[in-house]
């Protein structure tokens, strides 16, 4: 099988806090394959769960692309991501190999967490990302610990702790931002608001429904964004990561985000009509957003996109077909890796 080119992942360069400033063009190129690498692997992902190859739960970040791919994009090597359930795409952004991922959702050997862990438990240490998390919810104080250890270490990385509107009314939830307001620690919590959790409105399950103000209480500060905007992402992200490495502390920042697939592949989303979802691929989509400023900056044609998204494509296509033709594990594997002795 030949091997496809893989897409340019993102420079990761220190961020400065500044004014929104305009997009270069190898910045929007590097955003859209991003974002597209994301979605076409989800949708394979969701083909693939339909044909009984992946088994188990499989939750799809179709739609919430722009926010992983703007974070990710203003981060250093060496600060920490750690989220949810929803992680694939937070696993492409952060530069893990596809064919690995797609292993790991397939159960296979060459998985990153040896086909043992699934859509919804893999890691990465090369990479720094420190896995989804299928407790809701729990991931939160793990981020919290792993922006204590850099404070400890004094080594000047920030740590990224993403959770949905669905686990921001967890106790763990608020006893973690306490603490990282108590001693200033160095973590941006990120809560990705699609809006309705595992399939309740936020306004029928949260007396705050403006997020970011869920740490205020505790005096830190957050912020509302358009997380369907890679650019508005971005530019939050920058001054987020800027007050955290200044040593201010935590910071909270409420992404409004809008996933178009259920909360899982089991999941009808009879919770909300098919003309909202409709009208929210035509008005805001992240994806089309970056093709139309490509466009209308003459950075690039219809072809040149075309030409992305094709390379992207066969990069999937790899990813399946790598996956499928990877052994399964040995059920010798079962006993392996219970314990960890430091």
């Amino acid at each position: 099988m030949a091997k496809q080119p893989r897409t340019k992942t993102p420079t990761r360069k220190r961020s400065k806090p500044a004014k929104s400033r305009t997009p270069t063009k190898d910045e929007l190129l590097d955003y859209l394959r991003s974002m597209l690498l994301i979605r076409r692997f989800e949708e394979k992902a969701g083909q693939m769960y339909g044909m009984g190859l992946i088994g188990g739960f499989c939750h799809l970040y179709i739609g919430q692309e722009a926010v992983v791919t703007g974070m990710q994009a203003v981060i250093e090597d060496g600060d920490g991501v750690i989220t949810s359930y929803r992680d694939h795409g937070h696993m492409l952004a952060c530069g893990m190999d596809p064919n690995r991922v797609m292993s790991e959702l397939t159960g296979r050997g060459s998985g990153y967490s040896k086909g043992k862990g699934g859509s919804m438990h893999m890691f990465s240490r090369e990479k720094n990302f420190y896995g989804g998390h299928g407790i809701v919810g729990a991931q939160v104080p793990l981020g919290t610990g792993l922006a204590f250890a850099n404070r400890y270490r004094k080594n000047d990385r920030v740590s990224l702790t993403y959770f949905g509107d669905g686990a921001a009314n967890q106790g763990q939830v608020y006893e973690a931002f306490n603490m990282a307001q108590l001693w200033k620690l160095p973590v941006i919590y990120i809560i990705e608001n699609n809006q309705y959790a595992m399939g309740t409105a936020v306004k029928r399950s949260t007396a705050e429904t403006h997020l970011y103000r869920h740490g205020a209480g505790m005096g830190i500060p957050g912020k509302q964004v358009d997380g369907m905007d890679v650019i508005a992402v971005r530019d939050a992200g920058e001054e987020a990561v800027a007050h955290c490495r200044a040593g201010k502390g935590p910071i909270l920042l409420e992404m409004k985000t809008y996933r178009y697939r259920g909360h899982s592949m089991s999941d009808p989303a009879k919770y909300r009509s098919k003309d909202e979802v409709n009208k929210m691929r035509a008005e805001h989509d992240p994806i089309d957003q970056v093709r139309q400023r490509l466009l209308d900056a003459g950075f690039a044609t219809e072809d040149d996109l075309k030409a992305i998204d094709k390379d992207v494509k066969a990069i999937v296509s790899e990813a399946a077909e790598f996956a499928q033709e990877s052994p399964e594990p040995d059920p010798a594997e079962l006993y392996d890796d219970v314990y960890v002795v430091a």
